[in-house]
This record gives structure tokens, sequence and C-alpha cells, in this order.
């Protein structure tokens, strides 16, 4: 095999182990619903104070201790045998469908895949055609060898991954780079972690970007789509806090869809939990509810620092805790929202995911108010959120915002 089709075939058994730990995780953590529920229903009527739940719990601790040492086993198992077979994977699964679930996975357990080092977690990194950007300053030379003096950086959502930025063939970074100069890099990231994690990795990132960057640099501009403009918030708030350098190169914000007071998907999810949790019968389910990573807890309410989620419950049910937010200083902030409606209004609907009202930053309470000057605000009219990767007037308003 060539050395190009060695690496192929590493990512897919990679891959291959990635799941099979995920598929043993996920029997393990159904089989601990199962015996929950067994015990719960066997223990006798809680009128009577479950009489029979100490021998009960006895019984099924042993039996399920046993089904899960099994599982391990098997894992085990399959861990060496995908070893073994890793030399005649090669790539059998195309590149963009095998990264695009990835992506999904790592938007709804990354937080788990990351701590159990599963190989499927994704690390964060710039890419450029799915290839990730050296930031030595001569490899990053040699990789981008038409660097201009103008660098825009995409983040993407949740779930989603930087080759998703193309969109029916319309990809915003390379239009803006044919139509304005400017030299697009692509952030990969694990969406499941929190979002102030993501952001604090994204600006030290950043920082070793910028200082490696092969021209003198004279503006920089980030446009996040949904959850990256969380992320790209936050990062600037990490650099601000750790004094980095590209946060005063930095020249506009662009958030396309971006919940940044949350999003009523989440919110109804986290009621799911509470109502699910009042039966001892349901309580059991509830942990299916709890498998969504930190990333999708954090768009309840648009979390974008360590002290909204710190020391509290991710599940259930929480009011937000945020304070006073602002939009970072000395830069030209911009937001569109999406709506399915078919003309402007006084009240819209939101693009199937995020509220208008979200999207452009308003809140009842002014502190949390995010004020984003009019002229920087677009709504676009009977799209949805993907939509806004291509729609023409958005990027019709990425263009004029972006040749200032």
């Amino acid at each position: 095999m060539t050395s190009q089709s060695l690496r192929g075939a590493r990512k897919n058994a990679d891959a291959l182990r990635g799941a099979s730990r995920l598929a043993v995780q996920a029997t393990q953590g159904v089989m601990g619903i199962v015996q929950e529920m067994h015990c719960t229903i066997a223990s006798g009527p809680a009128i009577l104070g479950r009489p029979l739940e100490r021998p009960v719990r006895a019984l099924t601790g042993l039996l399920y201790a046993t089904l899960q040492g099994v599982t391990r086993q098997v894992g085990a198992g399959l861990d060496a045998v995908i070893s073994q077979l890793e030399p005649w994977l090669g790539d059998s699964v195309p590149g963009p469908q095998r990264e695009a679930v990835v992506a999904a996975l790592n938007g709804v357990l990354g937080d788990a895949l990351d701590e159990g080092g599963n190989p499927l977690a994704i690390p964060m990194a710039f890419r450029i055609h799915g290839r990730p950007l050296p930031l030595a300053p001569e490899a990053l030379r040699a990789a981008l060898p038409t660097a201009g003096s103008r660098l825009l950086v995409l983040v993407h959502g949740s779930s989603m991954n930087d080759a998703q930025w193309n969109r029916l063939g319309h990809d915003h970074g390379a239009a803006l780079a044919r139509d304005l100069g400017y030299t697009p890099v692509y952030l990969h990231y694990n969406s499941g972690l929190h979002v102030s994690r993501n952001g604090r990795a994204f600006a030290e990132l950043l920082e070793q970007l910028v200082a490696a960057w092969p021209v003198p640099l004279e503006d920089l501009t980030l446009v996040g789509h949904s959850m990256g403009g969380l992320v790209s918030r936050s990062a600037c708030l990490a650099a601000e806090a750790g004094g980095h350098v590209w946060r005063h190169r930095l020249r506009r914000l662009v958030c396309l869809g971006t919940p940044h007071h949350g999003s009523p998907l989440e919110r109804g999810g986290s009621w799911i939990d509470v109502l699910l949790g009042i039966s001892p019968y349901s309580a059991p389910f509830a942990r299916l509810g709890r498998i969504r990573g930190a990333g999708v807890t954090d768009l309840r309410f648009g979390y974008v620092l360590d002290e909204h989620w710190e020391g509290r419950e991710r599940f259930g049910w929480g009011g937000d805790v945020r304070r006073q937010l602002a939009l970072p200083s000395g830069v030209e902030c911009y937001a569109v929202a999406a709506t399915s409606a078919q003309v402007l209004a006084e009240r819209l609907p939101g693009d199937g995911l995020v509220p208008v009202d979200s999207a452009l930053g308003r809140h009842l309470q002014p502190e949390l108010t995010l004020r984003f000057p009019e002229a920087n605000q677009r709504i676009i009219l009977r799209a949805n959120h993907l939509d806004l990767l291509n729609h023409p007037e958005v990027y019709d308003a990425l263009r004029s915002w972006l040749s200032a």
C-alpha cells in the first residue's frame, strides 16, 4: 500500500475503533437504564417503603455486573480485530460523508468522546480544503503561498464541520476571496464541548495563526454560523482576558443565525428531563435526555463564559444566570437572522432553530441586549437556518459589509 493509502486505512481504523467504543458505551448505558427500571419495579410499592429493594439490588447488581463485564470484553475484542484489519481498510467510505457523521456525533456526544479519549473526538484545527493548516511560519507560508493581508476565519455551527460552509455549490469564504481578496481559513472543532472551552482554544489557536501569518496583517474578520458566533464571541472574551495580540487586529465579527440568547429547542429538552424525573418509573429514561453534550446545553441561553455553567446542573431546569453582556469593543459587529415568514411583521417566526430576536441579540432585559447597530442587521425572509450558508441576500450583505 502507498503511504497515502496507509494513512487513509489508519484513519478509517480509528473511526471504526471509535465507533465500536461508542457502541459499547451505548450498550452499557441502556443496560444501566434497564437495571434501574428492573430494581424500581421489583422493589415493591413505595407506599410500603420498597421492602424488596435491598435483595433485588443485590441480585440484579450481580447479574448486570456480569453483563457489563462481557460487554467490556467484547469492546476490547473489537479493538483488537480492528487493529488487525487496519492495513486492509483503505478509503472505502467517502471523506465528506464520514466527516459529516463524525461532526454530528461530536455535536451530540463530543464531551464524552473527548473525556474518554475516543478517536472520533475532533481536535481543534484550522483547515483548508479539509486539511489542517500548519502554524509554524515557514510551513504556513508553503501551505498558503497566495496569503494576503486580509484574513477571514469562518467558524461552523453545532454538529457541523468546516466543509459544510460549501452548500449547494456556494461558499461564503471562497466567494469573498474571489470578490474582495480575503484569504479564508476554516475552523474545525468539537462542537459538543462547552462553548467557553472552545472559545479559549480558538483564541489560543488564533494567536498562533496571526503570529505565523506570512504577510503583514491589515484586516482580521470572523464569520460564525449558529454556535460559531457564540464560540467567536467567547474567543474575544478569552483574548481580552489573556491580552492576545489578535484581538487588536480584529476589525469585524459577523454572526449568521447565532442563538445569542439561546434556542427554545434546548430549553424544551431541559423540561423533558424534569418531567421524566417526576416518576420513579420514568426517571431511568431521563438518562437518555442527558446524552446531549455540553455544547448543546450551552445553547439553552447562549452561554459563552465558564461562570455561566460552572457548578450548575446542566440538565433539568434552571434560570438564565448571565449578567451584563456586550459585543466586543472596537469591532464592527453584524447579525443576520432568518425567518420562515413571507413578509416582515412585528412578530416573526424563527428559522426553525433560532428565534429572530435571539439571532439579532434582542432581549427583554436591557443589560443582556447585544446592541448590533440597525444598519448592521439583516432579516432574511422565507429562509431556514441552513439557508444562511448560501442565501444570495446573505452574501450580498457580507460583501457590502466586508468591502468597507
